[in-house]
């Protein structure tokens, strides 16, 4: 598996949409919260993340866990889509470079329209220590459970 690190933000002002490189449609649900099993429909592509914390180092306002993807079947992704728990998540990401990296911009539709979320991947901890997030990031909400996409689809803390 590999290691998953980022920060994720709430959202003062979402940033003109000539900045976007690329938007997919997202729908995902949660077959376990705690380790976090997760089935993804990204576009056309289907997945199934396994993410877990175990044997990983606490670290304030940065996310880390073990991550680990599979391609799943179409059929699979619908079959497993009706036992999830909770609700479907559902959103658009758009990406949008800055300074090096990529900011992932969640615009949250269904249960959840009108939350969005921002959200930027490293590949250290440290470069998460040091990044400097531009002014339209609001609160880092990177350590609060309530804004994991685990929680909002089966309302159980991970």
């Amino acid at each position: 598996p590999k290691m998953e690190i980022e920060k994720k933000f709430l959202v003062k002002k979402i940033p003109e949409q000539k900045e976007w490189r690329n938007t997919s449609v997202i729908e995902q649900g949660y077959l376990c919260a705690e380790p976090v099993i997760r089935i993804r429909r990204l576009d056309e592509q289907y997945i199934l993340t396994y993410k877990s914390r175990d044997g990983v180092k606490n670290e304030t306002n940065i996310c880390v866990n073990r991550e680990e993807e599979l391609p799943l079947t179409k059929e699979a992704y619908e079959h497993l889509r009706s036992k999830c728990d909770g609700c479907i998540i559902e959103k658009e990401r758009h990406r949008i470079p800055y300074e090096g990296h990529v900011i992932e911009l969640d615009v949250f539709h269904g249960k959840y329209e009108g939350l969005v979320i921002a959200e930027v991947e490293f590949a250290t901890v440290e470069e998460a220590r040091n990044f400097q997030e531009p002014e339209w990031f609001g609160q880092n909400v990177s350590d609060d459970y309530h804004y994991a996409n685990a929680f909002l689809a089966t309302g159980r803390q991970i």
